[in-house]
């Protein structure tokens, strides 16, 4: 072993350094995929839901759209719990809930126990998110986060990839009740390996050495993710584009609350994830109904965009940690132009489903580059202490998106047709950009022409 990598590995006191914050990371992967399988899977469903309740485009887009109404309402008393309690106990029993209200969707004889099935699955799941970024905000040094939360967002998209093709067979082998009392089972397993393994912080755990603990906290700026520049980095023209500046921390509620910072990036994630849930609600339905495909072209071609989202999500928070040194507004900027063009391009989708499965690979690659960022982003305003209320409202005003974008599609549909949504979700996509060019960049330093910003003290 090399000097350096001796270095690396022990502390003064020859500890081994373990790397057990990876182990959660893989824990944080598991559990979100199940909880975006739980909500993705109606989805698929509807189709058949339709069939034995009778229901127009816009009652459909409601039912999608009660989770993610639920999902918002719980967000800000998710952020508050957190920072009063800690994450262990309320994200262990939030994970169960959620198991819970994912198999009584398969008992449901009416529509109105649907929609009221659906709403108490949002409720359930909202303090997933906030738990997740409040445990990677305490586990990761700055310049991890950035991988930590991608990895989290790509479980978010590889719930979906797996949903399609797997609710397919379980509806060939037995009908779509069964597809909701299966997808209950894993989150009661993993929601009691969270409650025995994962703590709410580095310090607390047995299977995080000191080493590991000193290296987490090592890299810590203060209090909060503020940038901390660990190699020269010379694109001044890109800080100037993103408007990169130094900036006080939010270190009370009611600056966070005050921040425009934080409202308009919020503001930003309203209309990205509105469109991610149009994608996901709706993209089956789309297949099967103006497309034609049968339903195992349907699985195959619905997948694609999450398969790309999960390479979207990983590479833009590696590309933010590594590239833009630790700036999450250039992976944010390049997902909100790039998705106008994208959706636009949908309105000419071809009718050939692997010609079709391509573009949505494509499309969920673009969509999700800066996905991840939006979370990571208020971690470099915030301190610890403040950063769940800051996540809480930023995920709230994604969420409300989230609701609004299939009722609104459903509504498009009943009087218009899929080229008037997909025109309506790349607008979404350009008031997204409008927002996003009026926040600033939090650095520590500034870069400047012919002067690459350096390490701070």
């Amino acid at each position: 072993m090399t000097k350096s990598a001796l270095n690396e590995a022990t502390t003064g006191t020859g500890e081994k350094k373990t790397g057990f914050r990876w182990i959660i990371a893989g824990l944080i992967f598991l559990i979100y995929t199940v909880a975006a399988a739980d909500r993705a899977n109606i989805g698929v469903a509807l189709p058949f839901l339709r069939k034995e309740f009778i229901m127009s485009n816009t009652e459909a887009g409601a039912l999608a759209s009660l989770f993610l109404l639920g999902y918002a309402i719980f967000q800000i008393p998710a952020g508050f719990a957190y920072s009063k309690l800690g994450v262990r106990r309320i994200f262990s029993f939030a994970m169960i809930l959620t198991s819970v209200f994912t198999g009584l969707i398969g008992t449901a004889g009416s529509v109105f126990m649907l929609k009221l099935y659906r709403f108490g699955l949002g409720l359930a799941e909202a303090p997933l998110p906030v738990g997740i970024t409040s445990t990677i905000n305490h586990w990761f040094p700055p310049k991890e986060k950035g991988t930590a939360t991608g990895i989290f967002l790509a479980a978010a998209k590889f719930g979906p990839v797996l949903v399609p093709p797997l609710c397919a067979l379980i509806i060939a082998a037995f009908g779509w009740r069964y597809i909701f009392f299966i997808f209950a089972v894993p989150g009661i397993l993993l929601s009691l390996v969270w409650f025995f393994v994962v703590r709410n912080n580095p310090a607390e755990s047995p299977y995080c050495s000191s080493a590991e603990c000193k290296y987490i906290d090592s890299e810590q700026a203060g209090p909060s993710d503020k940038v901390t520049q660990t190699k020269p980095y010379n694109l001044a023209w890109l800080d100037t584009l993103i408007r990169a500046r130094k900036v006080s921390l939010l270190e009370t509620n009611k600056r966070v609350f005050g921040s425009w910072d934080i409202w308009g990036s919020t503001v930003g994630y309203f209309f990205i994830v509105a469109i991610v849930n149009v994608l996901l609600a709706w993209i089956p339905t789309y297949l099967l109904s103006v497309k034609k495909f049968s339903i195992m072209n349907m699985g195959i071609v619905a997948s694609a965009p999450w398969v790309g989202a999960i390479i979207g999500n990983v590479l833009g928070g590696w590309f933010s940690d590594k590239i833009t040194n630790k700036r999450r507004k250039p992976v944010m900027m390049v997902t909100a132009l790039s998705t106008i063009f994208m959706m636009y391009a949908l309105v000419y989708a071809p009718n050939e489903p692997y010609l079709l499965a391509l573009l949505m690979f494509v499309t969920g690659i673009l969509l999700n580059l800066g996905y991840s960022a939006f979370m990571v982003y208020p971690m470099a305003l915030t301190t610890k202490q403040t950063y769940p209320i800051a996540m809480s409202v930023v995920n709230t005003g994604g969420q409300l998106g989230g609701a609004c974008g299939p009722i609104i599609t459903g509504m498009i549909l009943d009087a218009y047709n899929w080229d008037a949504v997909f025109m309506f979700l790349a607008g979404c996509s350009l008031l997204c950009l409008v927002f996003l060019a009026t926040i600033t960049e939090p650095v520590d330093e500034v870069c400047v022409s012919g002067k690459p910003a350096g390490k701070t003290a």
